[in-house]
């Protein structure tokens, strides 16, 4: 049977080229995703360019403006037109040069993206040239192109992002939110570069101002004064690598992974495989929740490794990671057993040690045989002992020290009337005569006990405070006002630009929370109150450890801003154990637990209280 071929009909090719501008947003999906990712590279485009004094400026957070200004060596005519097309570059020819690597940029999509999602003004000149070229580009369109006065190396103006896609400037963050992204690849790249100027701007006010200068000087410069006499020099060669840079002492370590940096080739890279190195050598000198600082900088081929596995070029691949491990993790340990921060025996007296008198004047024979005489020195001996010494009329009652109190100097246990489940009976009899009274005892200045019906419960009293101090900053944020106590002499408060940042996103909430707390000045705030529950005398401490804690809290995406800041908050300002409580306080603690929506654990889920029953006591006891 035939079939005509009338009956198909032929269908058109469905394949076709995307066209630039779309092909150039698409590409800007995966390497602009945020204003922070552009000041990345248009920051490692002006390091490439020979630049050594670089200013960025940002406005509105980078949503309006992102500016970055060098004096390196600038662009032609054509390259400046050249360098907005896609996978145009200046720093590879061939494939081989992906294998030595030595820029920062090299994939040629950057500026591509970036003029496919804002508007785009460069200004760029030649040290050679009498004249520097002007462009302006908008939605990969370029609108005008001439000749312009301008200074030698390059500006180039990244205004309005993602104007021609509001779907993706809807999902970007708060204004504080992206300045602090835009802060930390700025640190980054500053970092990486000590013998650069860097500065920042943001809305017209200085937020970093980077002298060149040593790798010390620009890790003080960015992470504050304090780390000025707490670093220790890490410096090792070999054939196959070298590492340089600072870890800071144990007692500089946090609660968070803040202040942690790697550096392969003085690019900043992300990997968890190196700080477990790091963390191996720091073993056993903090504790097991801390992290150290560093910022370490490693030289190695670039054939033994593959910098081209992420679109951010912030996770590389090394050809043997074994090794990289383990001589980073040696490095550090060297280091910190070189200034004797480590345990180690020392057989050198201190100097100030030779002016005592039990060395520079030695004791005579006379001195020791009237030493020898004496009823003290016998006391030492094996048959002075205290298993020798039961019969000695003036040690005889030696024991007493260690005999329980009588009955009349203990405290007594009895809870007050608390409207708490289960409920709170009047005290049982403790031994042969009942207890009287309305008191509460406070165990190792930590854990109080009530008493109830079934028996008694054991309170964690930093635990306890915890959770109420929760519930009620969660309430304040809700619309309860928080009582506030005005401090007698306002405290300021000095912080490291990064944290000053953080800090700003933060003030709004904090003055609902009870804070009266305000800027004053670069990277300085002035408390001027607290919370009525907050003791006053260490706002600083304070301050600066929920700043901590919140950047903790920051890695888990299930937290909302407000729970972070609630839960950072109670964490910090809760009576810490050792604090020594009086009856009122104890009460006054207990009362508002069990007040609270949910008194036996905290926010973190920790429990508060532990309940004993009279039963298990009796089984204990053989009863």
């Amino acid at each position: 049977m035939l079939f005509s071929c009338s009956n198909y009909k032929i269908l058109p090719d469905i394949i076709q080229l995307l066209p630039d501008n779309i092909a150039n947003q698409i590409a800007a999906g995966e390497v602009i995703q945020r204003p922070a990712s552009a000041v990345k590279e248009l920051l490692e485009n002006a390091v490439d360019a020979g630049a050594d004094e670089i200013k960025l400026v940002v406005n509105d957070a980078g949503k309006a403006l992102v500016q970055v200004i060098d004096n390196g060596k600038g662009m032609s005519e054509t390259d400046a037109r050249m360098a907005f097309e896609r996978h145009a570059t200046s720093k590879i020819r061939n494939i081989d040069d992906l294998f030595h690597i030595k820029t920062m940029g090299f994939r040629g999509e950057a500026l591509a993206s970036i003029a496919a999602v804002a508007q785009v003004e460069l200004k760029t000149k030649r040290a050679e040239d009498e004249t520097g070229v002007y462009i302006q580009i908008e939605n990969s369109v370029v609108k005008v192109q001439e000749p312009v006065a301008a200074n030698t190396g390059s500006s180039i103006a990244m205004k309005n992002l993602f104007f021609n896609v509001p779907a993706r400037r809807n999902f970007l963050k708060s204004n504080a939110a992206e300045l602090r992204h835009i802060v930390d690849e700025f640190i980054r790249v500053a970092m990486a570069f000590p013998e650069i100027f860097f500065s920042l701007s943001s809305n017209g006010q200085e937020v970093f101002h980077l002298e060149k200068g040593t790798l010390k000087q620009r890790i003080v410069q960015i992470l504050g004064n304090s780390y000025n006499a707490k670093l220790v020099s890490v410096q090792e060669q070999t054939d196959y690598m070298n590492i340089f840079g600072f870890v800071g002492k144990p007692e500089t370590a946090k609660k968070t992974r803040g202040d942690q940096y790697f550096f392969v080739n003085n690019r900043f890279i992300k990997s968890a495989y190196l700080n477990h190195a790091v963390m191996n050598a720091f073993d056993e000198m903090i504790a097991k929740d801390s992290f150290p600082m560093y910022a370490l900088f490693i030289d190695l081929n670039p054939e033994h490794l593959d910098i081209n596995v992420h679109p951010t070029k912030q996770e590389i691949k090394f050809e043997d990671e074994k090794i990289v491990y383990a001589f980073v993790q040696s490095a550090v340990k060297h280091a910190l057993a070189q200034f004797s921060i480590t345990p180690t025996l020392d057989f050198e007296l201190d100097a100030s040690i030779q002016q005592l008198d039990a060395v520079s004047k030695p004791v005579s024979d006379e001195k020791k045989s009237s030493t020898a005489s004496s009823s003290l020195y016998h006391t030492f001996s094996q048959k002075n002992q205290a298993h020798f010494i039961e019969n000695k009329s003036e040690l005889r009652h030696w024991k007493d020290f260690y005999e329980p109190a009588s009955n009349e100097n203990q405290l007594a246990i009895q809870p007050g009337n608390y409207n708490v489940q289960p409920t709170i009976h009047e005290q049982q009899p403790v031994g042969d005569q009942p207890v009287h009274g309305n008191e509460l005892l406070q165990l190792h200045n930590t854990y109080i006990i009530v008493q109830n019906d079934k028996g008694y419960l054991l309170i964690n009293q930093q635990n306890a405070h915890e959770r109420i101090l929760y519930e009620k900053f969660m309430l304040a944020m809700d619309g309860k006002a928080v009582a506030t106590q005005q401090s007698l002499f306002p405290v300021t408060i000095e912080l490291a630009p990064a944290d000053a940042v953080l800090l700003s996103e933060l003030v709004s909430d904090l003055q609902v929370l009870g804070y009266q707390l305000e800027p004053f000045g670069k990277n300085t705030f002035v408390i001027q109150g607290t919370p009525a529950d907050v003791g006053q005398g260490n706002e600083k401490t304070a301050i600066e450890k929920m700043l901590e804690q919140y950047k903790h809290f920051s890695n888990d995406m299930k937290f909302s801003k407000r729970e972070k800041i609630t839960r950072s908050l109670a964490m910090q300002q809760a009576i810490k154990p050792g604090t020594i409580l009086t009856q009122k306080e104890m009460h006054a603690l207990t009362d508002e637990l069990f007040a609270c929506k949910i008194p036996n654990t905290t926010a973190n889920g920790k429990p508060t209280y532990m309940a004993f029953k009279k039963e298990e006591l009796d089984k204990m006891f053989g009863r």
